[in-house]
């Protein structure tokens, strides 16, 4: 004996699995370099009030920040509490992707031949770009 299945009971929930799915689509994202992005390393001096305190309320921990103002962009990445002075940062890369700008940088220890101070230090360091409307990368 074969049941009659009230199809009208059913349609709401085929509905909703319909429009789940139905919405979905596949972005194609590329991460091929478009172009380098010129950039200025800036100065403690030189960093907007407001990104500053930002930065230094989150310096403790490693730290990957970003602050329009004015035209530009203000990219800052740090590296959290050290133990010591003498680290730097050096920037490796500033690019632009189709769908993003993406950053690469590199914490450098103490040269050897520097005098080291047993201090907490936190290395971070800010690069100025002009503006543009994507996402970050920080790799």
């Amino acid at each position: 004996m074969v049941r009659n299945m009230n199809i009208k009971k059913y349609l709401p929930l085929f509905a909703v699995v319909f429009l789940m799915f139905g919405g979905c689509t596949a972005e194609k994202t590329s991460t091929e370099k478009i172009r380098d992005i010129e950039f200025t390393v800036l100065d403690k001096e030189e960093i907007p009030q407001e990104f500053k305190d930002r930065i230094e309320e989150a310096q403790a921990d490693p730290l990957k920040l970003s602050y329009a103002e004015g035209g530009y962009l203000y990219i800052a990445e740090g590296y959290g509490r050290q133990s010591t002075s003498g680290y730097s940062i050096e920037v490796k890369a500033v690019y632009e992707t189709e769908n993003a700008v993406y950053i690469r940088t590199e914490l450098t220890g103490p040269p050897k031949d520097e005098e080291i101070v047993e201090k907490a230090t936190y290395p971070y360091v800010v690069v100025k770009i002009e503006y543009r409307e994507k996402h970050i990368v920080f790799e």
